[in-house]
């Protein structure tokens, strides 16, 4: 158990390409909680964006490493400050994202951060905040 990475799941009804769609406009999930914000892009691969919250508790840089259309996005977090923790780079080098799988009439969303373990010092934190921002997205796409 100590090095599994965060999961999260949730099914939808909406239309695949609306839901991937979504899932791929960072600032159409991953805001509206911590006073965030987003600059840079995200559409297409090696797009990069940073992503501050908290009042600059926590400062994130990403880049799109994998895109598959209404299957799969992958975000390398290439560089990280969590101000929060006294290993402020945890998140550098680990990988976020979703998959997209049908399940009868419905599609499974499953959100993984790869290398967001129970062994860092932000677990409980960042597990909660993305627990957070993964519910609000699954009421948007219910």
């Amino acid at each position: 158990m100590e090095n599994k990475d965060f999961t999260f799941s949730f099914e939808s009804a909406k239309p695949l390409n609306e839901i991937f769609e979504t899932l791929l406009d960072v600032r159409k999930w991953w805001i509206g909680i911590f006073n965030e914000t987003i600059s840079g892009s995200s559409k297409k691969l090696n797009d990069e964006f940073v992503f501050k919250a908290g009042d600059g508790v926590h400062h994130t840089e990403h880049r799109l490493i994998e895109l598959e259309p209404n299957k799969k996005v992958t975000w390398l977090t290439t560089k990280s400050n969590l101000s929060f923790v006294t290993k402020t780079d945890e998140w550098t080098n680990t990988k976020f994202g979703f998959e997209i799988t049908q399940q009868g009439n419905k599609h499974k969303i499953t959100f993984t951060h790869e290398g967001l373990v129970p062994k860092f010092e932000c677990y409980e934190d960042c597990s909660g905040g993305w627990t957070l921002y993964l519910k609000k997205l699954a009421e948007t796409l219910k």
